[in-house]
């Protein structure tokens, strides 16, 4: 995997930075498909939810050691990462000899965690095939003691247990074969040479090896597109047509948009709406085995997180890194049994599910299927479970792990009421079960004012109006960014019980080469202009500001502030964390 940094959010709500680039076009692949065609294509794969993540190869056998000391970062970048010449990691292969290995073994493992497909990298970026391939010698059975096609015995494993197979190909970052792209440049003059013809040479026959000689693959699953024109990225194309079914993610490069979004370590908190896009993430804190590395999460966060990702669209693909003989860790197989134990009992709830309809739950999150809506508590009430602004008619309630025994509901001035036991089911998330009449039908929450007048419409409240602009939860973040269509704009409703006159401040953040944009911000039904500057010395999607709006009315009722862009003299308007409204003394 490329270093990306460790972010594990449960927040109700996220979205990239600012200067990401814009998502590729809703549904595109680089396929000719109708949008029927490529429906039952993703069918298998939206009812999944939940994927095996395999980082395998012979860094394993540093397991993140290099000459005796430690080596930082993660454990299958240790080549890059401590500039190993070549010729010394390649030894590597003639002590990589995993006896241990059980492909059966690994594939009931990912079936009884619930899992429904596994993707394992076939190529990495060290440039070492674990399969069998005929276009170069640097692979697990020419250059191993072990000499078997681990690629080949865990496909037919995976598939004889009833599971979905896919592989991991690092198609141009390569730090072995002369050519390779290395996003941290070159430091061993094996290395140099021409990537186009590395890429005709060793990536686009190997991938040509993966589709027509292990197949069928299910996942094509690409990784840091280094120096992808789409020249380049088109060689690799036309071998999708070898499997039809197949589904590809994003990372190809040259502009192809394949079929999922690949957040890594961490969960967009809106999701990624229109896109179809899998969260893949570790247990600790490598991919690749790192025999140092002990900072494992609980079981309870690997369940939340699948929970929450699921809430938001998306599914999950969690890794494991296996030793060099062939054993995954025994806290990784632990997590995943009790990982299993809770999908077991509450999976009706994951699988083939729809995303929430409700903006935030204070208690949980929510899916949904047709008719019913599933909800995942994970801090269970005294004797009521609140469903704020659900107007749709509830016929029935239960508890998913005891459904013959129905719990009363009661509909309220702003939702229904769902009486519960007084103890949780599951300590880490019990799922209640409502039965309702049509499609769910959600009231807009609206904020009210504090006891002491206040009014704080802060980024996770907003309701955004456009393409672009998202919540974002990152480090040092909270606010409304990607905010690149000056056409977007951001919305709050405020339920006003003390009316009279107050004073507005809003709060952002603005990198200095795209400063100067031009907002109206109505509070009341009152506007006044806005010209956003760049913040801190030299300007910082992170340096937040605080600036005075001005003095406002405000009358009792249902209140709406509106923020809108007049003028986008740069690539973003802003990074938009709050509006406080404060009550004139």
């Amino acid at each position: 995997m490329k270093a990306f940094p460790v972010l594990i959010l449960l927040a109700a709500l996220a979205a990239p930075q600012p200067a990401r680039p814009a998502d590729p076009p809703k549904g595109a692949t680089p396929r000719m498909e109708t949008a029927k065609q490529r429906d039952a294509r993703m069918a298998w794969w939206r009812e999944a939810k939940f994927g095996l993540f395999i980082h395998w190869g012979i860094y394993s056998v540093p397991a993140g050691r290099w000459q005796g000391k430690e080596v930082g970062g993660i454990g299958e970048w240790i080549m890059n990462n401590a500039k190993i010449p070549v010729a010394d990691y390649a030894a590597f292969a003639k002590s990589f000899n995993p006896a241990k290995f059980d492909a059966d073994a690994w594939a009931k493992m990912a079936k009884e965690a619930g899992m429904k497909y596994v993707v394992i990298t076939a190529k990495h970026h060290d440039g070492f095939a674990m399969f069998g391939s005929k276009v170069t010698p640097y692979n697990v059975v020419d250059a191993t003691p072990f000499r078997r096609d681990v690629i080949r015995e865990l496909g037919d494993a995976v598939r004889r247990a009833g599971l979905r197979f896919g592989v991991y190909y690092s198609q141009a970052q390569d730090w072995h074969h002369p050519g390779g792209a290395a996003y941290s440049g070159h430091w061993d003059q094996a290395q140099d040479g021409s990537m186009d013809d590395y890429l005709r040479d060793i990536a686009v026959p190997q991938v040509r090896e993966l589709l027509t000689g292990y197949g069928p693959l299910s996942i094509l699953w690409w990784d840091t597109p280094a120096d992808m024109t789409k020249e380049r990225a088109e060689r690799f194309v036309p071998l999708l047509e070898l499997a039809p079914g197949i589904v590809t993610n994003d990372r190809l490069g040259g502009g192809f948009a394949g079929d999922t979004g690949t957040p890594e370590q961490e969960i967009p908190a809106t999701g990624m709406p229109g896109r179809d896009w899998e969260t893949c993430m570790t247990m600790n804190d490598t991919w690749g085995f790192k025999s140092d590395d002990h900072n494992w999460k609980p079981t309870a966060a690997l369940i939340r997180n699948l929970i929450d990702i699921v809430s938001k669209g998306g599914n999950y693909l969690l890794n494991v890194g296996p030793t060099s003989e062939g054993i995954i860790p025994e806290e990784s197989v632990t997590r995943l049994r009790e990982v299993g134990a809770w999908m077991r009992a509450n999976g009706e709830a994951v699988y083939g599910t729809g995303p929430s309809p409700f903006r935030r739950l204070p208690w949980g999150r929510s899916t949904t299927k047709p008719g019913f809506l599933y909800f995942h508590v994970f801090d269970w009430p005294k004797g009521l479970l609140e469903i704020p602004g659900l107007k749709n008619k509830v016929t029935k309630a239960w508890l998913l792990a005891n459904p013959g025994t129905l719990l009363k509901v009661a509909k309220t001035g702003t939702g229904w009421t769902v009486e519960v036991p007084a103890n949780a089911p599951d300590p880490i998330s019990s799922v209640v079960v409502v039965a309702i009449k049509g499609a769910p039908d959600i009231e807009p929450q609206r904020l009210k004012q504090n006891d002491d007048g206040t009014i704080r419409l802060g980024a996770a409240d907003a309701t955004i109006k456009g393409s672009q602009a998202r919540y974002e939860s990152s480090a040092g973040k909270d606010c409304i960014g990607f905010w690149t269509d000056p056409k977007d704009r951001v919305e709050w409703e405020v339920e006003v019980a003390k009316p009279g006159r107050f004073t507005a401040a809003i709060t952002y953040a603005c990198e200095k080469d795209t400063a100067g944009a031009e907002c109206t911000v109505e509070i009341g039904g009152t506007r006044t202009k806005l010209v956003v500057k760049d913040t801190g010395a030299t300007g910082s999607w992170t340096s937040f500001v605080t600036e005075p709006l001005g003095e406002f009315t405000l009358k009792a009722g249902r209140r709406k502030v509106v923020v809108a862009p007049v003028k986008m003299p740069g690539y973003a308007v802003m990074n938009l964390r709050s509006i406080v409204i404060t009550p004139l003394r």
